[in-house]
């Protein structure tokens, strides 16, 4: 499996404002490159947080994308997959439509009712975890589902507990030309933070994009 996490972010490193409102950070040129990485993926990753924030659809814009993933053999969206440990994610969130594949991955803490209706919106539920998702557990049952590349696009919480489980293999980043700021403004890596044994990339390559730039690492 190869996990790649993708993010836009300002100046100053966060992800939208204090409120957690979307805010359009990247421009057209680098909409058309996530949307490209969208294509290039067996399924793209959120956790709940950014479902009920921004109800993202998650599928490939680009119809002609979406043939070429038909022409060879793959469904013309990669699958939907939402970290969310007790199972917060809304019956009728857009990524729960008949666009592609749909998987959450949840707790044993999650609520039987809520984890019901979910699978009643033809959602498959996996199970990994006792009080929050094991994301190593919940991956290794996605790859036995023949998913091998992934798209992760956040949030903040999602993407420091995948560092912190070692499940990242390359992270790129585009980073915007304006100033959010706000202590609680959500950033690139949230969670706990580590106070040592930081996660090492290793920079790939530097690309100037709309009214930003584009950093790409590896994970080493």
């Amino acid at each position: 499996m190869h996990v790649v996490v993708n993010a836009a972010m300002s100046a100053d490193g966060k992800l939208s404002t204090r409120e957690r409102e979307q805010v359009a950070i990247s421009g057209p040129e680098d909409f058309d490159r996530v949307d490209e990485l969208r294509a290039g993926s067996d399924a793209v990753v959120v956790g709940v947080g950014t479902v009920l924030a921004d109800d993202p659809s998650l599928t490939v814009e680009d119809p002609d994308r979406r043939r070429r993933r038909e022409e060879r053999g793959d469904p013309p969206n990669p699958a939907r997959v939402v970290a969310d440990s007790r199972m917060r994610t809304p019956a009728d969130a857009r990524l729960l439509d008949d666009a592609a594949r749909t998987y959450l991955l949840t707790s044993e803490a999650a609520p039987p009712d809520f984890v019901a209706e979910i699978e009643d919106t033809g959602a498959e539920v996996i199970t990994a975890g006792e009080n929050r998702v094991d994301l190593a557990a919940g991956f290794a049952a996605l790859d036995d589902r023949g998913v091998e590349r992934i798209m992760v696009e956040g949030g903040g919480e999602l993407i420091f507990s995948l560092f912190e489980a070692g499940l990242v293999d390359e992270l790129s980043v585009f980073v915007g030309s304006a100033v959010i700021g706000g202590r609680n403004a959500p950033t690139l890596a949230d969670g706990d933070g580590f106070v040592a044994d930081f996660a090492d990339l290793r920079l790939d390559d530097v690309e100037r994009l709309d009214d930003g730039v584009l950093l790409s690492w590896t994970v080493v």
